[in-house]
């Protein structure tokens, strides 16, 4: 077994792990991001909606409104820069009459987390803007500052940033054991070549696998650790054309944003996530065909804001798994950055809206090793 000396570890080379790794490079310091798998952001970071967040939903304070807000501005400000295509398209939270009344909880709660000119529009003003929208929507909430983007050309810019900084990535590498101690961290790696790696810092941003990648280093942060949950989000795609030029949301559940609409860089349209929690003892990997049978639901839950979309409208298309720290029912959780053991940095629970919050943790992260 090889044995050898590094500064900064990251574990995980989907978009938290790029971002952190590329922010520690900026800062002079070398890295080595180990990823078992043998190409960057093959889970969670690519199966999303691409959706580029305000920061509407979350509790003042948390890491998720902290970091949705600025890393959504230096992400639009990232994709400028290096020529990624974006869109900085729009969005409508739409609300039926029975529905209003949460609305002004969402806007004043956005406010406080720092969203800029957001407002709560009548439905004929929405129907003004977007026609294709129900009659049956009473009130939005206009949210001007989300949009989309072209996601790999983001991760793929994160990994030239980090490699034109020294750093590297080590694919089909699995870490399976490890041990905090005085100065760091050990690691051990299974794959082609195995090692032992002793790191001044390991950072964990394993995604789907942080929370057993914890669990399997000794150290003072296995007492505190989650118990790891998961929800599949489904989504079909929209055969034919599609009415509208923004994002449109419905009101949000506890498990996610809710059943949304929208239409990608290409004008293509596609509807989800929906939520499927997984059973409880349920691990990666995951299957990621989407039922054609769920298509049901989706046409009663999109026909609430758009009553005119057409029976054979819509195909399965792709799934994710949304990495989850609490359970189905409970409010949802923030963010984790743990930092209790000494020179291992562990990140669980990086779900929606973590795409949007990228920049600003690898940031944040990168500053707890100075």
């Amino acid at each position: 077994m090889d044995q050898f000396e590094a500064d900064i570890v990251v574990i995980g080379a989907g978009v938290i792990g790029l971002a952190i790794a590329r922010a520690a490079a900026r800062r002079g310091r070398d890295v080595i991001v180990l990823e078992a798998e043998e190409a960057i952001a093959v889970h969670t970071s690519s199966r999303n909606s691409e959706v580029i967040h305000a920061g509407l939903y979350y509790a003042a304070g948390s890491y998720k409104a902290r970091f949705c807000v600025e890393g959504r501005r230096k992400l639009y400000a990232y994709l400028e820069e290096h020529g990624i295509d974006y869109k900085n398209c729009g969005k409508l939270v739409v609300a039926h009459p029975d529905e209003t009344d949460g609305l002004s909880g969402i806007l004043s709660r956005a406010e406080e987390n720092g969203v800029e000119d957001l407002r709560i529009i009548s439905g004929k003003e929405a129907r003004a803007i977007e026609p294709a929208l129900s009659p049956d929507i009473a009130a939005a909430i206009q949210s001007p500052v989300s949009g989309i983007f072209d996601s790999h050309g983001y991760f793929l810019a994160l990994q030239g940033e980090l490699e034109d900084r020294g750093g590297m990535i080590a694919f089909g590498t699995r870490v399976v054991s490890g041990e905090v101690r005085s100065g760091g961290a050990d690691l051990v790696t299974a794959g082609e070549t195995p090692a032992k790696i002793s790191a001044r810092t390991v950072i964990n941003a394993a995604g789907h696998h942080a929370i057993s990648v914890a669990a399997c280093i000794d150290g003072p942060h296995q007492a505190g650790l989650p118990t790891p949950r998961y929800v599949k989000g489904n989504y079909f795609s929209i055969l034919g054309k599609t009415p509208f030029s923004r994002l449109i949301y419905p009101m949000p559940g506890r498990a996610s944003l809710g059943l949304h609409l929208t239409v990608d860089l290409a004008g293509r349209g596609k509807l989800g996530p929906d939520a499927e929690w997984l059973p409880e003892d349920a691990s990666p990997p995951f299957d990621y065909k989407v039922d054609p049978a769920r298509a049901g639901h989706f046409y009663a839950s999109a026909r609430r804001y758009w009553p005119d979309l057409p029976d054979g409208a819509l195909a399965p298309d792709y799934a994710g798994v949304r990495p989850k720290i609490v359970g189905p029912g409970e409010p949802s959780g923030d963010f984790i950055i743990d930092t209790a053991a000494p020179g291992l940095i562990n990140l669980m629970g990086i779900e929606s809206p973590g795409l949007t919050s990228s920049l600003a943790i690898g940031d944040y992260v990168a500053g707890l090793l100075d």
